[in-house]
């Protein structure tokens, strides 16, 4: 069942188009991952499907009904988790999911309720001390526990595990997950592909404001299934030449990291010798050579010629 259908969104700022024509289809009870480099969409996609932006074009359905400026009904069935903490600082745990909740209606014995349930789905039922003396993990939980008092449909989280420690960061994972399993679609963006590779089970890439692939993680990766992807130490990076290695023929990409060369090579072409005599050329040394195996960061990077942080 589509659960949200974009069709054709455009949005631009001026002579800036920040999406253009993009579709996506959002089925029931997945996490969907929206992936892609700053500047890429995201954001402004997520801004229109909360109703936060007005788009130029295009049309978006909403559990099979067409989303209308400050529609409340919709609103409701949605919860939104920004990436910049929406919480006040002068107010404890308990406040704040309480105000935000009573944005979408909830009064009395059940708006106290939902709250307390929602503090204590995230870890923090026992905390009233003010929310400035929260560390970031705990802001970013009670960020979530905001968006879910409501108990929304469709839960949407712009970068939720931002700047947080290991231990907050596994348990808002965990907490997504049982969001999930408890009926919860969610639409998720992050830029660490170990939580795609774990959480979502449909992934979207977009680019300058398009879809540039999209697909479960293991069809994704068979996207550059043909490229070989190695890891090589060298003892100095300093006269390496990016533009001269991109010119070998067979040679896909080249990302550089301290004295690490990340490339990837066309499997049916034997580049792998003519990368070593480059290197051999400018009397560096090669200390470790590592076969790696594909993950969705190098699909995403084969794909935008980007990381995720660019």
């Amino acid at each position: 069942m589509k659960y949200i259908d974009i069709n054709n969104l455009y949005k631009s700022f001026g002579d800036f188009v920040a999406l253009e024509n993009l579709n996506l289809t959002i089925e029931k009870g997945e996490i969907f991952g929206l992936l892609g480099p700053n500047g890429a969409g995201k954001s402004t996609a997520i801004n229109i499907l909360t109703n936060i932006l007005d788009k130029d074009r295009g049309s978006i359905k909403v559990l099979n009904k067409e989303l209308k400026r400050n529609d409340r009904n919709i609103k409701g069935k949605m919860g939104l988790v920004p990436q910049d903490l929406a919480i006040f600082e002068d107010m404890t745990s308990l406040e704040n999911v309480m105000f935000f909740a009573s944005l979408y209606g909830l009064k009395g014995r059940e708006l106290k309720e939902n709250s307390l349930k929602a503090l204590e789905f995230v870890g923090l039922e026992n905390t009233k001390k003010l929310s400035k003396t929260f560390s970031g993990g705990m802001k970013r939980r009670l960020n979530i526990a905001c968006a879910i008092a409501h108990n929304p449909e469709i839960l949407i989280l712009d970068e939720p595990t931002v700047g947080i420690d290991p231990q907050s960061r596994n348990h808002i994972m965990k907490s997504i997950q049982t969001l999930n399993k408890n009926g919860c679609t969610i639409i998720y963006t992050t830029h660490y592909m170990e939580e795609v590779e774990t959480l979502c089970n449909n992934i979207v890439i977009i680019d300058k404001g398009k879809v540039i692939a999209n697909g479960d993680k293991n069809s994704l990766k068979a996207i550059i299934s043909d490229k070989n992807k190695f890891e090589v130490l060298v003892d100095d990076v300093t006269y390496i030449n990016k533009n001269e290695l991109l010119e070998i023929v067979g040679v896909d990409s080249i990302e550089f990291k301290e004295n690490k060369i990340y490339v990837s090579l066309d499997r049916e072409l034997s580049s792998l010798n003519e990368f070593i005599l480059y290197l051999s050329s400018k009397n560096i040394k090669i200390l470790d050579i590592k076969s790696k195996i594909v993950t969705l960061e190098d699909v995403f990077l084969n794909l935008t010629g980007r990381t995720l942080r660019d």
